[in-house]
């Protein structure tokens, strides 16, 4: 039989990848519930559902290879990174799905958690305060109002495929909803900001940059502790630590 690889396990979820199927193993439902219908409704390249059976969502693997991982250099060629751009800005002018992102909320709920975590960081010596301070500055331009657009909500580089210079599929669409479509640019960025040109080539507007900072600052700040807590070394070169000192 084809050989079982844990693709990612932790306390909330786990995926397993057996030959060309994942198995997703998550015990909220409603989680499963927004993955399904958001591949539904993208109107980008997505995993075929092969079946699901609670707790187990089983998809098909995607043709090509991940655009890059975080913290390490990329290998994809900057028409792919623009490809990508181009598939985001299609999402992004979609519909909106008729469920609220479950990731994002209002700026001043986003504020109040932030806060709280910049507080933690500094309080359990997890981050220096400098750095803390510095970033939460930095992240402030992302607290604004913005037009909700149909978001991936957790587009890390390795969720988008491509072969060659264009995009086979994006994974993991959990997150999935009305949110900020610079918080989903940001996301895939984060890490690789030599790339972030090639990625706004393809979108084909004007973005406000600070506020995809911001976001770096803001995803960093909030990730680091839930990274480290749950067995992610988010202090590894070119992971969000380094995306904080970054803005030093």
């Amino acid at each position: 039989m084809d050989e079982v690889k844990v693709v990612v396990a932790h306390s909330e979820r786990a995926t397993l990848r057996v030959g060309d199927v994942f198995l997703k193993v998550d015990a909220d439902q409603a989680r499963i519930d927004v993955e399904v219908d958001a591949m539904a409704l993208a109107p980008v390249p997505t995993p075929e559902v092969l079946w699901r059976r609670p707790p187990v969502l089983a998809i098909a693997a995607v043709p090509g290879t991940a655009l890059g991982r975080l913290g390490e250099p990329s290998t994809a060629s900057p028409a792919a990174w623009a490809a990508a751009g181009a598939v985001i800005r299609k999402l992004h002018d979609a519909p909106l799905p008729p469920w609220t992102g479950r990731r994002r909320r209002d700026p001043d709920e986003l504020a109040a958690e932030l806060d709280g975590e910049c507080e933690l960081l500094v309080t359990n010596g997890v981050l220096p305060a400098d750095l803390v301070t510095r970033n939460r500055q930095v992240a402030e331009a992302a607290l604004r109002s913005w037009t909700p657009a149909f978001t991936h909500g957790d587009l890390q580089i390795d969720h988008v495929f491509v072969d060659g210079d264009e995009v086979t599929g994006i994974i993991d669409w959990s997150e999935a909803g009305r949110g900020d479509a610079l918080f989903d640019l940001a996301t895939l960025t984060l890490g690789h900001e030599e790339h972030l040109g090639d990625v706004i080539a393809g979108y084909g507007t004007d973005l406000d940059l600070d506020v995809i900072r911001a976001w770096w600052s803001l995803r960093s700040l909030l990730g680091v502790r839930w990274l480290v807590e749950h067995g992610f070394d988010a202090f590894a070169p070119g992971c969000e630590v380094d995306v904080l000192r970054s803005r030093m």
